[in-house]
């Protein structure tokens, strides 16, 4: 026993309290930079997830396009369509009307 003026001695820790100290530190690493990393995961993930559909939805935009060059160089009625309707392309024989717009806008 420790009596007045005398030194305690160094007393030995528990290995259940050392462990339990050690999983305490690890706990608090983990939720103060993981939880960073967490969050910058599931943003990445949203990121990911963002980039597959607009991947998908320029996949089929490309199936399109390419069908549409297809039927343009083995089509001439295609080519013909596409001159009229975007170009205003009219053959020799055919008149154009232009007509004013209508009062009500239809």
């Amino acid at each position: 026993m420790a009596g007045p003026g005398r030194v305690r001695g160094p007393s030995a820790v528990s290995p259940r309290v050392l462990g339990t100290t050690a999983l305490a530190v690890a706990a608090l690493a983990i939720v103060g930079y993981g939880g960073q990393s967490l969050t910058r995961v599931w943003h990445m993930k949203h990121d990911v997830e963002s980039l597959e559909r607009e991947i998908a939805e320029l996949r089929a935009a490309t199936i399109a396009l390419k069908a549409d060059v297809a039927s343009l160089r083995s089509d001439p009625e295609a080519i013909e369509k596409i001159a009229r309707e975007q170009l205003g392309f009219v053959k020799r024989e055919e008149r154009v009307l232009k007509l004013p717009p209508s009062p009500g806008g239809q």
